[in-house]
């Protein structure tokens, strides 16, 4: 390889623009979250989900040659900063800013959220070429975000509920728990539809809980027990 060839122009594909408006989205997150705005943070995790359930799809549409793997770790550095970092740096603020909030077990917490997480991605990338299995091993890191998102956009948000889900969802994602692709359909449109809802900020509420939200966290949710039901 010469010097001239590593050059970033040789490594780079439009599906690698997508991965970095994911980390852009992730990155936004965070700042979000130092200034207090948990809102925004929720939004700018699901434009993260959003961005990352595509760039996947654009690499296979243009034929992406990623022999080097540029394209694989990119996509992992990206998840890093969105589904990994913004949920444990979310947590960690929103939990320092409630009263008689547990300090450090939402420290622990946010912790476990981050290493749970580079753990998971790790381990996808070392075994993905050696695993006879269409799906995935251990909860995909995104869920984490979007359980995390859509519970705070609810309205309903308890700091011990959360901290309670953070905590399963992250040993989750280091289970041997088998999840298959998504590829229903259906279930992929509701979804869009529901954060195409969030995002426009539709109000949409029962008793001051606010439904889009609820329902995508409700569907995430039972993503997530299919490893247990599917063991």
């Amino acid at each position: 390889m010469t010097l001239k060839s590593t050059k970033i122009q040789s490594f780079i594909a439009l599906s690698d623009v997508i991965s970095l408006l994911n980390m852009t989205s992730g990155f936004l997150s965070i700042v979000s979250t130092i200034n207090h705005d948990f809102y925004l943070a929720s939004i700018f995790m699901l434009f993260a989900l959003m961005f990352d359930s595509v760039d996947g799809w654009v690499a296979r549409k243009i034929n992406r040659n990623d022999e080097l793997g540029f394209g694989k770790n990119i996509d992992s550095l990206s998840d890093v900063i969105s589904f990994a970092a913004a949920p444990g740096i979310f947590i960690y603020t929103i939990g320092t800013t409630i009263s008689n909030s547990p300090y450090i077990l939402t420290t622990l917490v946010s912790l476990l959220i981050f290493i749970c997480g580079v753990l998971r991605l790790t381990r996808y990338n070392a075994i993905a070429d050696y695993i006879n299995f269409n799906g995935f091993i251990g909860f995909p890191i995104p869920g984490i975000a979007v359980i995390l998102s859509a519970y705070y956009l609810t309205g309903a948000f308890d700091i011990y509920i959360a901290l309670i889900l953070m905590t399963v969802v992250s040993l989750f994602m280091i289970s041997n728990f088998k999840y298959p692709k998504l590829d229903n359909k259906l279930l992929i449109g509701a979804g869009a539809i529901l954060i195409i809802l969030i995002i426009l900020n539709v109000p949409l509420t029962i008793a001051n809980i606010s439904i889009p939200p609820l329902i995508l966290l409700i569907i995430t949710l039972y993503c997530l027990i299919i490893g247990l039901i599917k063991k």
